[in-house]
């Protein structure tokens, strides 16, 4: 009678082990797979920020983030407003020209304040962006106080002010890939 009840527990236990086995092997295609995805995001830029909703189809480069189908570059160095357009145009970018204001949110923990692609222009006598569009008024609300002869700096809390174009300061680029 003993050898006859351990038989149903033999059978138990070897349905038991493949069924682990089967958890085992799926488990680790999982894993491989949720790897392999994290391989092909883009690396994070100095600050270490990670990418946020919406990265997965972007590929940046290195140092680049990937936000919403572009990439960003948000630099640690200090350069002049024309020092920082003409880095990110050998970038293959340009500097930041924002679509919304919620469009910098993935990196809302940085304190300082970054060019932006926006300076006055006298001959037309309104603020562009460098492709040369023009801002749009419910972007920011620009008052008398902001100086037509300086540059904008912008902090991704959402503030920003104009600040003479030669001072250094540090930078955002952007990269469209769509």
């Amino acid at each position: 009678m003993a050898a006859f009840q351990t038989t149903p527990w033999r059978l138990i236990c070897g349905i038991l082990a493949v069924i682990c086995l089967v958890l085992m092997a799926v488990s680790g295609i999982l894993l491989k797979n949720l790897l392999s995805k994290q391989r092909i995001r883009p690396t994070s830029s100095p600050g270490n920020m990670e990418p946020q909703e919406g990265s997965e189809c972007c590929s940046c480069q290195e140092n680049w983030i990937g936000y919403q189908c572009n990439c960003y570059f948000i630099s640690n160095e200090r350069k002049t407003w024309a020092e920082s357009r003409d880095f990110c145009v050998s970038q293959n970018s340009s500097l930041l020209q924002l679509q919304n204001k919620d469009e910098l949110s993935f990196s809302n923990h940085i304190k300082f304040f970054y060019w932006i692609g926006l300076s006055y222009n006298e001959e037309q006598g309104l603020w562009q962006w460098e492709d040369g569009s023009a801002l749009s008024p419910d972007l920011f609300s620009f008052s008398q106080l902001v100086n037509t002869r300086y540059c904008i700096i912008y902090s991704t809390s959402g503030s920003f002010m104009g600040e003479a174009c030669q001072r250094e300061n540090r930078y955002v680029c952007k990269k469209q890939l769509i």
